[in-house]
C-alpha cells in the first residue's frame, strides 16, 4: 500500500478531525529520518492537489469534499505536433493532452492537470485532460544554430536573431536579446531562456546567448551540438583539473601498507583494442577441493576521488561517461581514468577486490571483499583472448604465461552461464551497431558488433562480482544502492504475448503470472526461427527499464535476488559509491549516525544517477541515428533487402542487415488502401491482400537521408519476397466509394502528417510499436482501472490518488 493511501485512510478513519504532523507521523510509524523525509514530501504533494489542508494551528486535516478539485500532478511529455501526454505514475497510463490544451508546457515540465474525459476501455481511448498550471520548468537552455535578423528587424525589435534548435519538442522560436554574446550567423550557440511562452506572448520564447559552441561546418560540430543540447559538457572546471593533477602518477609504498597483496597472482585485463581506461582485471585458478577461485579486481577510484571533493562533485553531476561514435565524454579527467586509476600492465595499482570461491555448480560458497594492490601480467584484448580460446598457436605461444588461466576461465564462464540459465536468466539476442568514422568524423562503415567467448566471459565474471557485493550488503542489512530490474507490467507483457501469437509462437504463462523461466523457454523456442531478432527485440521492449534504487527489488532479467554495479567506478558514479560504501560501512561496524547519513543520501544519488544514465543513452542514440543517416546520404537510390522491424498506422520501419532503419510511409504505398491491423501489427491491402508484417523480408530503395534530423526514407519495391494473404477480406462493391474516399483522406493526411509521425516514432523510448501518436493516445491499460477514472466522472476520492504526484517538490541538481 502506498504512503499516500496510508495517510489518506488514516485521516478518514481518525476520530480527530485534525492532527499535528508529529502526531500523524508517529501514528503511522514514519518518524524515523528515512521515512519522515518521504512522509513530509507526500504531505506537500497531497496539499498541492487539494486533498488535505493545514489548519491555522498547523495541523493536518482532510480537505472538505466540496472544495476538492479534480487536479492531478504529473510530468508533461511533448510531441512535435503540439499535443502531449502527462505521465502520472509508473503504474498508471498516461493522460492525453490535446493541442491547444497544453498550457504552453514543454517537455519534462512538472504540471497540474484537470481531467476532462475518462478513459473508455471499450473504445480503447485514453483519459484526456488539460494543463492548468506549470509548477516547474525542466528546460532552461536551448542549443542550436543561430539565425541572425537583418538590420531593420534588429532595430525594430531590439533582438539579434533566434535559435534553430535540433529539439523537435520545442515548438516555439527562441528569440535572442542583445544582452548576451553576439554570435556570427549560422554559429552553433547555447542560449539561456529568460521568458517562457504565455497567454500574452503565446508563440515565442526569449533568451540570451551564453556560449558560442562553434561554427557550422566545423569538424565534429554536429556531435558537439547534440551533446551541448543535452547539457553534456566535455571540459572540466579548473579546480577539478587541479585536484586531478595533484594525484601522483605512481603508487607510493606508503599507500600499499595494510592492503591485501594480489601481486603474486596471474592477473590481467581484457578490454577492447581501443580502450584506455582499464578498470577491471581478473585472475582464476583451481583449488585443491575441486572448486574455483575467481578474483575480480577493480580500480580503487574512491581512494583518489574523496567524498565531497571537487572531483567527486563533478563526477556526481556527470553521473556517467558518455560514448558517442568517435569520442568519449568522461566522468573523470583523463589524468585519472587513463593514468593512476587505469590498471595498466606491470604497474602497481590500488584496487578493491572481490575474490570468490565457486563450486563446479556455479555457487559462491565463500568470498572476500578487500582493499588490495595488484600488478597485472598482461593487457589483453578481446580479439587476442578469442584467438587463444580458438587454439591459435601463435597467440598461445605469445601469451604462454596466461594460457592456463584463460583455459580455467573459459571453463568457469560456462559453469556460471549454465547456472544463470538454470535459475531463469533471460539472454536477449540483441544486435548493436559499430560505426567506423574517419579522421574527420565522417562515417565510412557500419557493422554489427560481435560478442565472442572472451566478451561473454568477462561479462560473466563482472555479473558474479556484482551479485556477490550486493548480497553482502543485503545480508548485513546495510544502506546500499542496488541495480534493480522490476517485474514487467502485465499490460505490456499481454501485448507481447498477443504479438507472439501472430507468429504462431505461444508463451506457456499468462501476463499476470509469468516468470523468467517461461520467457527463457520462449527464447529457446524461437532460436533460429525467421522472427527471432524481431521477437527478441519486442520482448526486450516490453520489459521495464533497469534503474538504481536504495530498495532491493531484485533483477528480473538476470533472475538475481541481489544485484548492483561495482565493476566500473571510472565511468559510473553508482560504482564509485559502492566502493565508498565498502570502505566505509562494508564491515557493518559503523555508528548509527554514519549509517543514517547513507540512508538519507543514497535515494537522492540513485534517482540522479538513473536520470544521468537515461540522458547518456539518449545522447548515444541521437548521435548514432545522425551518423547512420549521414552514412546513407551516399547510398540514396540504392536498393537493399531488409526486414520489417515495426509497423504503425502511418507506415513501417525497415531494418537493413547493418542495423540501419528507415521509414516506408503509408502515403508511398500506391495502388491500394492499406488497413492497419493492430493485433497482428501489420498493414494489409484491402484490394490486393498484400501484407506487410513484422519480421517479414522486404525489398526497398533508399530515397532520402537527412543528417540533421537523422531521418531515413525508404520506398517499397515489389519483389518475390512479397506476401499475399488470399483470405484477406475484400469490401463489397457498394463500399468502394466509401473505401476510395477513406483511402484518399488517409493518404492526404499522411502526407501532411509525415513529419509529425516521425517525431512520434522516437517519442516512446524502447516502444516502436507505439510510434503513431493517435495509437499511443488510445492504448488501453489492462488490469486495474486508472485512479482518475472516477475523478473524470466527478467521483474523485483520496483512495485513488496517484502515488507519484509530487510536482514542484522534487529537489533538482542543476549545476
Amino acid at each position: 500500500m502506498s504512503i499516500r493511501k496510508i495517510i489518506m485512510d488514516y485521516l478518514e478513519n481518525s476520530p480527530k478531525t485534525a492532527l499535528s504532523v508529529e502526531e500523524l507521523s508517529a501514528a503511522l510509524h514514519m518518524n524515523k529520518s528515512k521515512d519522515y523525509k518521504v512522509f513530509v514530501k507526500t504531505l506537500a504533494s497531497l496539499e498541492a492537489e487539494h486533498l488535505i489542508q493545514f489548519t491555522n494551528k498547523g495541523k493536518v486535516a482532510l480537505k472538505p469534499k466540496e472544495e476538492a478539485k479534480i487536479v492531478v500532478a504529473g510530468t508533461f511529455r511533448a510531441n512535435a505536433a503540439g499535443f502531449g501526454f502527462v505521465n502520472i505514475d509508473a503504474e498508471e497510463p498516461d493522460v492525453f493532452i490535446r493541442r491547444g490544451q497544453t498550457g504552453f508546457a514543454l517537455e519534462g515540465d512538472e504540471v497540474f492537470i484537470e481531467l476532462d474525459k475518462n478513459a473508455n476501455a471499450l473504445k480503447g481511448t485514453s483519459a484526456e485532460g488539460h494543463v492548468v498550471e506549470i509548477t516547474k520548468h525542466e528546460l532552461h537552455q536551448v542549443v542550436g544554430t543561430f539565425v541572425a535578423l537583418d538590420k531593420e528587424e534588429r532595430a525594430e525589435t531590439g533582438l539579434i536573431g533566434f535559435v534553430k534548435s535540433r529539439n523537435k519538442k520545442v515548438p516555439y522560436r527562441v528569440y535572442l536579446s542583445e544582452e548576451g554574446l553576439i554570435p556570427e550567423d549560422r554559429a552553433i550557440i547555447r542560449a539561456e531562456i529568460t521568458h517562457y511562452p504565455d497567454s500574452e506572448f503565446p508563440e515565442t520564447m526569449q533568451g540570451v546567448v551564453t556560449e558560442i559552441v562553434g561554427q557550422s561546418g566545423e569538424q565534429g560540430i554536429d556531435v558537439l551540438e547534440v551533446l551541448a543540447s543535452m547539457d553534456i559538457v566535455s571540459e572540466f572546471p579548473q579546480e577539478v583539473l587541479a585536484q586531478a593533477e595533484a594525484v601522483p602518477e605512481e603508487v607510493p609504498e606508503s599507500e600499499i601498507a595494510g592492503r591485501v597483496d594480489y601481486r603474486g597472482e596471474i592477473t590481467f585485463t581484457i578490454d577492447g583494442a581501443d580502450a584506455k581506461d582499464l578498470d577491471d582485471a581478473v585472475h582464476a585458478k583451481r583449488l585443491g577441493n575441486g572448486n574455483f577461485e575467481l578474483g575480480v579486481h577493480i580500480a580503487d577510484v574512491s581512494h583518489y576521488v574523496t567524498e565531497n571533493s571537487p572531483l567527486d562533485q563533478e563526477a556526481y553531476e556527470r553521473g556517467t561517461s558518455v560514448y558517442v561514435t568517435d569520442r568519449v565524454v568522461p566522468m573523470l579527467p583523463e589524468r585519472l581514468s587513463n593514468g593512476i586509476c587505469s590498471l595498466n600492465p606491470r604497474l602497481n595499482r590500488l584496487t578493491q577486490s572481490c575474490v570468490m570461491e565457486i563450486t563446479p555448480e556455479g555457487r559462491v560458497v565463500n568470498y572476500q571483499l578487500s582493499q588490495s594492490v595488484i600488478k597485472t601480467t598482461e593487457r589483453m584484448t578481446y580479439d587476442e583472448v578469442n584467438q587463444m580460446i580458438a587454439k591459435d598457436p601463435e597467440a598461445l605461444e605469445k601469451y604462454a604465461k596466461i594460457a592456463d588461466s584463460v583455459e580455467i576461465m573459459v571453463e568457469l564462464h560456462h559453469i556460471l552461464e549454465a547456472m544463470r540459465k538454470r535459475r531463469g536468466a533471460i539472454d536477449f539476442e540483441t544486435v548493436e551497431a559499430k560505426i567506423i568514422v574517419d579522421d574527420k568524423g565522417l562515417p565510412v562503415e557500419i557493422r554489427k558488433r560481435s560478442r565472442g567467448i572472451a566478451e561473454r566471459m568477462i561479462e560473466s565474471f563482472m555479473l558474479e562480482a556484482n551479485e556477490t557485493v550486493a548480497t553482502h550488503f543485503e545480508n548485513h542489512n546495510l544502506p546500499f544502492i542496488y541495480r534493480i530490474h522490476e517485474q514487467p507490467k502485465a499490460d505490456r507483457l499481454q501485448r507481447f504475448i498477443d504479438f507472439a501469437g501472430t507468429f504462431g509462437m505461444q508463451i506457456e504463462a499468462t501476463a499476470n503470472s509469468i516468470d523468467q523461466k517461461a520467457l527463457q523457454a520462449f527464447m529457446k523456442k524461437i532460436k533460429g526461427q525467421p522472427g527471432e531478432m524481431v521477437l527478441s527485440t519486442m520482448l526486450l521492449r516490453s520489459m521495464q527499464q533497469a534503474r538504481y534504487s536504495e530498495n532491493n527489488e531484485g533483477h528480473f532479467g538476470l533472475a538475481a535476488e541481489n544485484y548492483t554495479h561495482f565493476t566500473s567506478p571510472i565511468r559510473r558514479y553508482p560504482d564509485l559509491l559502492v566502493h565508498r560504501l565498502i570502505r566505509e560501512i562494508g564491515e557493518g561496524k559503523k555508528s548509527a549516525k554514519v549509517l543514517q547519513k547513507w540512508e538519507e543520501k543514497i535515494p537522492e544519488i540513485a534517482e540522479h544517477s538513473s536520470h544521468r544514465e537515461r540522458r547518456a543513452v539518449d545522447a548515444e542514440r541521437e548521435v548514432e541515428k545522425m551518423k547512420k543517416a549521414e552514412f546513407m546520404v551516399d547510398h540514396v537510390g540504392e536498393e537493399y533487402t531488409g526486414v520489417v522491424a515495426s509497423v504503425t498506422r502511418f507506415g513501417m520501419f525497415i531494418e537493413l542487415e547493418n542495423t540501419i532503419e528507415g521509414l516506408v510511409h503509408i502515403s508511398t504505398l500506391k495502388g491500394d488502401y492499406f488497413a492497419f491491423h493492430e493485433r497482428m501489427l501489420a498493414l494489409v491491402g484491402e484490394r490486393t491482400g498484400l501484407v506487410f508484417k513484422i519480421g517479414q523480408p522486404i525489398k526497398i530503395k533508399v530515397v532520402k537521408a537527412d543528417k540533421i534530423t537523422g531521418d531515413i526514407d525508404f520506398a517499397y519495391l515489389p519483389s518475390e519476397l512479397d506476401v499475399i494473404d488470399k483470405n484477406a477480406k475484400v469490401k463489397k462493391k457498394s463500399d468502394n466509394k466509401r473505401r476510395q474516399k477513406s483511402s484518399q483522406d488517409i493518404k492526404v493526411k499522411s502526407v501532411h502528417k509525415k513529419k509529425t509521425d516521425r517525431a512520434v516514432s522516437s517519442d516512446k523510448k524502447g516502444s516502436k510499436s507505439d510510434q503513431d501518436a493517435e495509437y499511443v493516445a488510445r492504448k488501453k491499460k489492462k488490469g486495474k482501472k486508472p485512479f482518475y477514472s472516477k475523478a473524470a466522472k466527478g467521483k474523485f476520492t483520496d483512495k485513488s490518488v496517484s502515488k507519484k504526484a509530487t510536482a514542484g517538490h522534487k529537489k533538482t541538481h542543476k549545476k
